[in-house]
């Protein structure tokens, strides 16, 4: 299977190829994984420092979409997950799950999907003793989009598992998007023509439609698209990176994402 780069979508069907025989000699270096989502969790556990703290606050907001599909799909409306994605990230920001961390170890998306089992394993156990949550909102999260995402999949034909699988592939190549669609940001006209831009699919546009909309010719916009591509790939990489702490766990997220969009 190829993945495909386009605008990330709760569909998914992706336009730039992702596979590559061979690993990308720039991750054989461990400078890329001196500064991970590991090592936010291990500095926050670790210090109290300001700065370590609002890593971790980032890191939420980023990763909560996942969490709260994980959840819906436990049963819970959509009120309820809400409150139950807040308190999941109040334990951790207020260290309580981060204490327990012995070591770096394993991949960020298994980190956080047994914490959110074991989570929720304890509310059970003391349902109805505390209002969810508190009350009080301690990150802002787009709930709304979130709630859109996972009423896009399909009913009744995905485990929780399968769920928070889904939606942790989707936020990472939103990630990747959104990071390649600001290196465009000088080159919009050129970004928005390419963006969206499938191959043999019935209906799509030429490459030399595109370069008569853009004003250009059919081999510049080969050649863009073919820029694009490498640079979303090279992206898309960086952020598994970012989620694990080898070389050799990237190509087996890599393979783990084709697996979850073949599904």
């Amino acid at each position: 299977m190829h993945i495909y780069f386009c605008r990330p979508k709760s569909e998914t069907s992706y336009d730039a190829p992702m596979s590559s025989p061979a690993l990308d000699p720039a991750l054989n270096n461990a400078q890329w994984f001196a500064t991970t989502h590991w090592s936010v969790v291990l500095a926050a556990r670790d210090g109290d420092s300001p700065a370590a703290s609002e890593a971790l606050n980032d890191l939420c907001r980023a990763y909560w979409p996942p969490l709260y599909a994980f959840i819906r799909r436990q049963g819970h409306d959509a009120a309820e997950a809400q409150d139950l994605t807040q308190e999941f990230f109040a334990r951790l920001l207020e260290r309580d799950y981060l204490a327990r961390l012995d070591q770096q170890r394993g991949k960020f998306r298994s980190f956080l999907l047994a914490f959110v089992k074991h989570f929720l394993s304890e509310q059970r156990e003391k349902a109805g003793a505390q209002k969810r949550g508190g009350g009080q909102t301690l990150l802002s999260l787009d709930v709304g989009e979130g709630e859109e995402g996972y009423l896009s999949e399909p009913v009744d034909e995905l485990t929780p598992e399968q769920i928070f699988e889904r939606r942790w592939v989707q936020t990472l190549l939103q990630r990747a998007f959104d990071r390649l669609a600001a290196e465009y940001v000088d080159n919009a006209a050129l970004f928005e023509g390419l963006k969206d831009f499938q191959p043999r699919q019935p209906g799509s546009l030429t490459y030399a439609q595109i370069g008569e909309r853009l004003g250009t010719t059919e081999a510049t916009v080969k050649s863009a698209m073919q820029r694009l591509r490498q640079r979303h790939r090279e992206i898309l990489r960086e952020e598994i990176a970012q989620t694990v702490t080898s070389a050799k766990e990237v190509e087996e997220e890599i393979r783990h994402m084709r697996e979850v969009l073949n599904r």
